[in-house]
């Protein structure tokens, strides 16, 4: 055999290799493109996603992860004005009953929907035990998330952060009690 026969052997062989490897780079390629499609929301798409071009839908995507993008960033800032804001809330109410001399113990209840946030503030001379107010909490169904016990000045504050299994009214009149 010549060399120059074997080169050319050798060139069939690798036009063949090529080729296999880019119908299988396009075959996958296209089930990437299918999975994309399937995650966007069929109302998303202006036409129907049948008549658009792999480049149209590839826009369509786009235009569907910035919209989303912008979504978080304002969710993300909103539930930042509203953590500072009900935080500043709950910390000015505090601060006015303690200034004022209110009887101890104070206890706030908060709602926020499937959960719940308890504040007891208490004085260093009235025991009260966390272990019995986690276990009224659990014994009316509710999950204790957090519990924070602080020490300042002479009041005890206690926060707990709960799930619910049920009405948050039932757990505010266990507390109460």
């Amino acid at each position: 055999m010549s060399p120059a026969r074997k080169k050319t052997g050798g060139n069939s062989v690798n036009k063949m290799d090529r080729k296999t490897i880019e119908k299988n780079r396009r075959i996958v390629m296209k089930d990437l493109c299918s999975k994309l499609t399937s995650l966007i929301p069929t109302q998303h798409f202006k036409p129907a996603k049948e008549f658009l071009s792999q480049q149209d839908l590839f826009d369509q995507a786009a235009s569907f992860i910035k919209q989303l993008k912008e979504r978080i960033e304002e969710l993300k800032s909103r539930k930042r004005e509203l953590s500072l804001r009900t935080a500043g809330e709950t910390n000015n109410s505090i601060k006015n009953s303690i200034m004022h001399g209110v009887n101890l113990p104070i206890l706030r209840f908060r709602d926020l929907g499937s959960s719940f946030e308890v504040v007891l503030i208490s004085g260093h001379k009235k025991n009260f035990m966390l272990y019995k107010v986690i276990n009224i909490l659990e014994e009316g169904g509710a999950e204790v998330v957090t519990a924070s016990l602080s020490n300042i000045g002479i009041n005890i504050f206690l926060i707990l952060h709960a799930k619910l299994a049920y009405s948050t009214d039932k757990a505010h009149v266990a507390l109460a009690e």
